[in-house]
């Protein structure tokens, strides 16, 4: 599986602490910055390029990462044919791909622990779509895209 990483530069240490994660879990990953802590950024510049490698087919999956992860979430879902769920516990990483058959996830480094950053990337790596009654729902979601 090939993940796609993007940050600003309040999202940063746990961009490089998910990447160092996924590489030893022997995963590729492809880095789309920020490639340091120093501020100011704009998250846009980061976070869209890692959406785009997923619409493109390029990377399976998208992490993207803030201080808050509300932004970064908002960009990513304005690139067609990406679902970003915003993710805070384990719960809602589990549903966004359990119902929502999520591509991407954003996270906010401000607002929840490292450890449960590691969490929440584990279970949207694992956790596989349900499908059934969900399949209709994302279809009408993603028609949406066309209006």
């Amino acid at each position: 599986m090939k993940i796609a990483l993007g940050s600003d530069h309040a999202g940063f240490h746990y961009k490089e602490k998910v990447k160092k994660f996924l590489e030893e879990s022997c995963l590729e990953v492809i880095d789309c910055g920020t490639f340091a802590a120093d501020p100011p950024v704009d998250y846009p510049d980061y976070i869209r390029p890692a959406a785009l490698l997923v619409a493109q087919g390029k990377a399976d999956r998208a992490i993207v990462f803030g201080g808050s992860g509300n932004g970064e979430a908002m960009v990513a879902n304005k690139v067609k044919g990406i679902r970003c769920a915003y993710c805070f516990n384990e719960e809602s990483a589990r549903l966004g791909r359990l119902h929502n058959d999520a591509n991407a996830i954003s996270m906010g480094e401000r607002l929840i622990s490292e450890e449960m950053a590691l969490k929440i990337v584990k279970i949207f790596l694992e956790t596989p779509f349900e499908g059934g009654r969900h399949i209709q729902r994302i279809k009408k979601m993603m028609d949406y895209e066309n209006v």
